[in-house]
């Protein structure tokens, strides 16, 4: 797949605990992206923050939380992205959605798995 030029980033930010059809959320989001043939999509699991309630969640020894911050971000062409859109909404309960506008420098794939 060739990705380069005007692109956008879809932005999802969920708790850890969050669930879609018995699995974990992030892992639901990425798997959908990856079905539909997105460029690609990174999880990436915060290790503090907070969200609409205030509530810290955090990663410290002395203070188990059981919902950290969880960031799924998917690039790929405006058109890709926006069709997603709907399905996202559809999936997240709770949480924030952004997009933001950006341009692909470089995007490789130097064989392998």
């Amino acid at each position: 797949m060739e990705l380069s030029g005007d692109a956008k980033m879809l932005r999802i930010y969920i708790g850890e605990a969050d669930r879609h059809d018995h699995r974990p959320l992030y892992e639901a989001i990425v798997r959908e992206a990856r079905r539909q043939g997105l460029a690609g999509a990174t999880v990436v699991k915060g290790l503090m923050g907070f969200g609409k309630k205030s509530r810290i969640h955090t990663a410290k020894i002395l203070r188990l939380s059981e919902d950290l911050p969880v960031i799924v971000e998917i690039v790929d062409t405006p058109e890709k992205i926006e069709a997603f859109l709907p399905l996202i909404d559809s999936m997240v309960d709770n949480g924030m959605v952004t997009l933001e506008n950006l341009e692909v420098l470089l995007y490789r794939h130097s064989g392998g798995t």
